[in-house]
């Protein structure tokens, strides 16, 4: 992967806690409830984000939903170009994802393919009542008709530009666009 360097901020700790509390309300908000609702974050920041979502909706619905983590690795399109061994987390889903409304959590929108891709593998898996994806920043540039229904961010991007997520510590520290070096 080329070299980036930061260009701009888009959101500082403070910023990325408001933005996914207001997804975390919105997700349950449009959904009436928590009624048959699970979360299944796509690695890995997108596991990050769906804890941090799952958090907040914990403390203000005081219910704790099913959550999932998804590796689609061996479902992406260019996975020979990505190396002769890639590394794979796996997945961790303890739950049927038949019949279920399924909030699917990245971290960056960008082309849709990574989307494309979990949705393929979650339907190796069942029939979901419905799938709806949040994410914490919509770059943009998408390549398929893919658009999420709950954003914390939205913002154009260059093909030469990458956003960075922070996430040390299970924590979103900070959110930038980087630049090519």
């Amino acid at each position: 992967m080329a070299k980036y360097k930061e260009k701009t901020i888009l959101m500082d700790e403070q910023t990325a806690k408001r933005a996914v509390s207001r997804m975390a309300y919105e997700i349950v908000e449009r959904n009436r409830g928590t009624d048959n609702l699970v979360v299944i974050g796509i690695q890995t920041k997108g596991v990050t984000l769906a804890k941090l979502i799952l958090e907040r909706i914990r403390e203000f619905e005081n219910i704790s939903l099913p959550m999932g983590s998804l590796d689609i690795t061996f479902y992406r399109d260019d996975l020979t170009r990505l190396s002769k061994h890639p590394i794979v987390a796996g997945n961790d889903i303890a739950f049927s994802v038949e019949d279920k409304k399924i909030i699917l959590i990245d971290d960056v929108l960008h082309s849709g393919r990574t989307v494309r891709c979990a949705m393929d593998e979650i339907f190796d898996m069942g029939r979901p009542e419905r799938i709806e994806l949040a994410v914490l920043v919509d770059r943009g540039r998408q390549e398929l008709p893919i658009r999420a229904d709950y954003v914390g961010k939205s913002v154009q991007t260059t093909s030469e530009e990458y956003i960075d997520v922070d996430t040390a510590d299970g924590n979103i520290n900070k959110v930038s666009i980087c630049e090519r070096a």
